[in-house]
């Protein structure tokens, strides 16, 4: 059984959790070993639900914060083991979110007195689709474990503080036409051709940019995926363009579809998937205090995380971690050493309540 030891310092702890591989659905031996090193801490009530291992102290504090962070990574790509270039630690999951995880484990490991009761949630399938996902599994079956007064996901965000998210929507976008054979094309009626206008469409779109608590969001529409044909010499009668759509989060799932709906008037539109966004929440007594304690940049989540998860229970919720986002699921994936420890410096003396 892979042990992991939480007295190692921070990146070293990093480069053991990268070189355990852990692809979506195959967290089983990173879980096994995050529960086994929680339960060796006894101040803590340690738990398992599938592969999310979640610990909680029960100090009777006034408030509890909940720590988030998924356990899975994207496929590998050649990009394992780990290796190290002067400052920056490279390999699969480094930047999201293995450092992050790390940083979780230490603060369980070193606050051992936290001014506000404590939930640590180490979950599995994050990177897939949501039906997988393993907080929203545990929301089914327990969602009191989830309850905190703010939750923060140690997502991939260079050490500043990324609020709420954006929502994202697949649809499909497709068009019809009439099989002939390609040397006497003029029989049939091409479906690709036809889905000329919906790219034109894609191409000439005017994103929207908003701005909430001072956070900008800035919305996109794009062509994820297109297919169509069906042999070499056919004309095809069928072609569908998959399009993403990340809104602000100022729009329900309910607004994002009548606004792609409205976009692509006049074609065939199947919505595929949608999850919603989070509001900032920056108000939030909670999250006011966390930001002024840490003291570091704030600026809006370019992406969707599973802080809408907790929003949608009415938990203010944010994202802070060591990770660039910019860098999560590349080949090179990497992460500054530098970041992974001012992140957990930051963050156990905030919960220590010893100040930064």
């Amino acid at each position: 059984m892979f042990t992991l030891d939480l007295s190692l310092d921070v990146v070293s702890l990093t480069r053991a959790l990268v070189d355990l591989p852990s692809v979506s659905g195959d967290e089983r031996v990173l879980a096994d070993a995050v529960e086994e090193a929680l339960r060796g801490l006894d101040r803590l009530d340690v738990r398992r639900d599938g592969d999310t291992v979640v610990a909680r102290t029960t100090l009777g504090r006034d408030q509890r914060i909940v720590l988030a962070g998924h356990l899975d990574t994207v496929p590998i790509a050649d990009n394992l083991p780990s290796h190290d270039d002067g400052e920056l630690l490279y390999g699969c999951g480094a930047s999201d979110m293995k450092s992050g995880v790390a940083v979780m484990l230490r603060v369980a490991h070193n606050v051992v007195e936290p001014v506000q009761d404590l939930t640590w949630i180490f979950y599995d399938n994050e990177e897939v689709e949501s039906s997988r996902n393993g907080l929203a599994r545990l929301a089914r079956n327990d969602r009191s474990l989830l309850y905190g007064d703010l939750a923060v996901l140690l997502e991939p965000t260079g050490g500043v503080i990324e609020a709420g998210c954006q929502g994202t929507l697949r649809a499909a976008v497709r068009t019809s036409g009439h099989r002939a054979h390609s040397a006497r094309s003029w029989l049939g009626a091409n479906a690709i051709h036809a889905a000329a206008p919906i790219l034109a469409t894609l191409e000439a779109y005017p994103a929207r940019t908003v701005d909430i608590d001072d956070c900008t969001y800035r919305e996109g529409l794009n062509a994820v995926r297109i297919t169509g044909g069906v042999a070499g010499n056919v004309i095809p009668d069928l072609c569908e363009v998959e399009v993403n759509f990340r809104f602000a989060p100022d729009r329900s799932i309910e607004q994002a579809t009548e606004h792609v709906r409205e976009v692509f008037r006049g074609f065939d539109i199947e919505i595929t998937d949608a999850a919603p966004g989070a509001l900032p929440g920056l108000s939030e007594p909670a999250a006011g205090a966390f930001i002024a304690a840490l003291e570091v940049g704030v600026q809006a989540k370019l992406g969707w995380t599973d802080v809408a998860r907790f929003a949608a229970f009415g938990i203010p919720a944010v994202n802070f971690g060591p990770g660039d986002p910019n860098l999560a699921h590349k080949r090179e994936e990497h992460v500054r050493m530098s970041t992974i420890r001012e992140s957990e410096r930051l963050l156990s003396a905030h919960l220590a309540g010893s100040g930064t």
